[in-house]
């Protein structure tokens, strides 16, 4: 007797033939890694793709921990505006930080200087406070803490007793009312006179009335964050401010100077 097999019998068993040798020959796959390359790919150093290092904060060019660097810390007083503000009428005047200012990078080891350093003045008799205000570490700003001077252009000079590498300096005038002080300009230098190797560090004196140079920097509002100027590195035992009068007044006003930096080396 002769056996029949339907046509799509058939072509059952030749799909399911098709199926079994595609699985067992592993086609349509990619084949697993050799034993050499699995451990070449765990092997620390082979991986091709690395996150990109974050750039630095405003004014520092320098990320965190990048070369030996730290965030500059700085105890602020309180805010302290009180009363009603006059009318800053001053061309070029650098907007108010909002908010916090940026992280500045200083070398690691960086450390203040200036506390409790002598303070000279063009003004040996300020009207109100004691020079040695101006290095007591007391930044509040209230009646009791700040230097006043003689109207038009006074200095105020630091003798750090040591020639020191300038990091940053951090500066406050008189910040319970916002205002403007003019021609204000921060040298160092190694001859207590200011005579030789002075260097500058900041100078807002557009017009060159104090006659020492005409400066790049713009005028800016006083606030409870002071002024934070950048010590550009350079080396000196002097440290010298200038200011003349202001938006408000005549007169000349210091709470706190902080000199940040490292002993130069000898």
């Amino acid at each position: 007797m002769k056996s029949s097999i339907s046509t799509s019998t058939l072509l059952g068993f030749l799909t399911l033939a098709t199926v079994t040798v595609v699985y067992s020959t592993g086609c349509g796959r990619s084949p697993a890694p050799s034993e050499s390359e699995q451990t070449k790919a765990s092997e620390p150093g082979t991986a091709s793709t690395t996150a990109a290092a974050p750039s630095g904060p405003a004014g520092s060019g320098t990320a965190a921990g990048d070369s030996g660097t730290v965030p500059l810390e700085i105890d602020l007083p309180r805010p302290l505006f009180a009363g009603t503000p006059k009318p800053i009428n001053v061309p070029n005047v650098e907007p108010v930080l909002a908010g916090k200012r940026p992280d500045f990078m200083v070398p690691a080891g960086t450390k203040l200087l200036s506390k409790g350093k002598p303070v000279s003045s063009s003004d040996d008799f300020p009207i109100i406070g004691d020079l040695s205000m101006i290095t007591d570490g007391d930044k509040t700003g209230v009646d009791g803490t700040y230097v006043e001077l003689a109207p038009f252009l006074q200095w105020v000079q630091i003798d750090l007793e040591a020639p020191v590498k300038f990091a940053a300096v951090a500066l406050w005038h008189f910040h319970s009312q916002a205002r403007v002080y003019h021609d204000v300009i921060v040298q160092v230098s190694d001859d207590a006179e200011f005579k030789e190797g002075v260097q500058t560090l900041f100078n807002n004196d557009n017009d060159n009335s104090a006659k020492l140079g005409e400066g790049t920097d713009r005028p800016y509002i006083e606030t409870y964050q002071g002024r934070l100027i950048d010590g550009k590195g350079v080396t000196g035992r002097y440290l010298r401010l200038y200011s003349n009068g202001n938006t408000s007044d005549e007169l000349n006003h210091y709470i706190e100077v902080e000199v940040y930096g490292t002993l130069a080396k000898q």
